[in-house]
């Protein structure tokens, strides 16, 4: 068995590791010849992760068959802070008991961990239709959130074919933030139906989340409809990685 995945660095490695820390603290990927996937849903069945990161997204890619690698997510992440900027990163194995992490510059590290029995089940995805689309860029869904968050710990979020509100209550008082279609934050926004589409959502979840997997930069995709679960969407660098993640609704109070 041969696995082999170099990057140029360790950016998207870490990426990768805080978003899947959002949820699990075990983490067992899926690696093909296609590329890296994985999938898991957080304890409390509020959330779940959907990530892929294609073949072509590595300088090195090799997967002779399929190898599914189980780390404990704190210490993968822990020996990923320990790249510079320059180093290339490669993360590999030739037994299915062990992973090996070697970064390379004017020299070569390298770091060798056990893996984890794996005891998880496959998730599937849920089966939804979404009616309405949002796309915005991660630093305004990061403003609005912790705008949001002064006031409430969820957030309701009301999309009309003419804008977006979000919007969240407590006995504090309240806190909204809306956008016209027409502004530059939104760079799509649609509605297949004739009523706005509204669901409320924890904001502590949509917080963490959009942390740790958005570039602020990037754009972010919230799919969703009335009272159903929300999907976000997040790149995972230029060459087409996705990472998406799914958020059951609150059950909203009278």
């Amino acid at each position: 068995m041969v696995f082999v995945a170099r990057s140029a660095s360790a950016a998207e490695w870490r990426v990768v590791a805080k978003a899947v820390s959002t949820l699990v603290e075990e983490a067992t990927f899926e690696a093909s010849a296609e590329g890296i996937s994985f999938r898991a849903m957080d304890p409390s069945h509020v959330a779940l992760i959907d990530l892929f990161w294609p073949n072509s997204a590595f300088e090195k890619y090799e997967c002779d068959k399929q190898f599914r690698f189980t780390v404990r997510v704190a210490d993968f992440a822990k020996l990923l802070s320990r790249a510079d900027p320059k180093d290339s990163v490669e993360v590999s194995s030739k037994d299915e008991g062990k992973l090996t992490i070697r970064f390379s510059n004017s020299y070569t590290r390298e770091f060798s961990i056990n893996l984890l029995e794996s005891p998880a089940q496959p998730t599937p995805l849920p089966k939804i239709t979404f009616n309405a689309k949002l796309m915005l860029t991660g630093a305004t869904l990061q403003q609005i959130l912790s705008d949001i968050s002064a006031i409430s710990d969820h957030i309701t979020i009301e999309v009309s074919k003419e804008r977006v509100t979000f919007a969240g209550r407590s006995e504090q008082g309240t806190a909204s933030a809306t956008l016209d279609r027409r502004s530059p934050e939104i760079l799509e926004l649609t509605l297949n139906q004739s009523e706005p589409a509204k669901a409320t959502y924890s904001i502590e979840y949509l917080l963490n989340i959009t942390k740790a997997a958005g570039s602020q930069q990037q754009p972010v995709i919230l799919e969703y409809s009335t009272k159903m679960p929300l999907r976000l969407e997040f790149k995972l660098g230029d060459q087409g990685g996705k990472i998406g993640f799914y958020l059951a609704p609150r059950v909203e109070e009278k």
